[in-house]
């Protein structure tokens, strides 16, 4: 396994934690008030009212936030395929063109994800319009994690592009 395939597998492998990650935290969207804060994410809601003990609970989500989800899982599956590949590439070299597609289609997916999730930000929770949050509400850790293991797929796929061009 040559230096840009092991960089490239570990840069995948981060986006793929990272990506977890932003699923797993319910601070996609946060609402900071006086009363209270609200924590969403994709999986799971938060509300802490009057600095009682945080109630976590499965969000009510709209269509859009249910396609950013799917989109999501299934480009995590897709960078773990990936990643699986990337470590047999050591053994069987032909792999590789392959899992640089299914990256690219990991890749493509966190885009699109990346570009509906904001259409729902009219949801009663957040009060907002599609594209613009209100003044008191913001977006949180989760999805700066999101855009991060985005970050690093673009990035992980300009080092697999380098390793699966073509030897003359």
């Amino acid at each position: 396994m040559d230096k840009l395939t092991l960089i490239s597998g570990f840069l995948f492998f981060a986006a793929d934690v990272f990506a977890i990650a932003s699923l797993a935290n319910p601070e996609w969207i946060v609402t900071d008030e006086d009363a209270g804060s609200v924590n969403l994410g994709l999986i799971s809601q938060c509300q802490t009212i009057h600095k009682r003990e945080r109630i976590c609970m499965a969000p009510t989500l709209p269509a859009e936030w249910l396609t950013s989800l799917l989109f999501i899982v299934v480009g995590i599956i897709c960078l773990t395929v990936t990643c699986v590949l990337l470590f047999a590439s050591h053994w069987h070299r032909s792999v590789l063109k392959y899992a640089r597609w299914i990256a690219f289609l990991g890749m493509v997916l966190f885009c699109l994800a990346a570009l509906i999730f904001p259409i729902g930000f009219y949801v009663d929770e957040i009060g907002g319009q599609p594209y613009k949050l209100p003044n008191n509400t913001q977006v949180g850790s989760s999805y700066v994690l999101f855009v991060l293991s985005i970050f690093f797929t673009i990035i992980s796929e300009l080092f697999a592009g380098k390793v699966c061009l073509p030897v003359f």
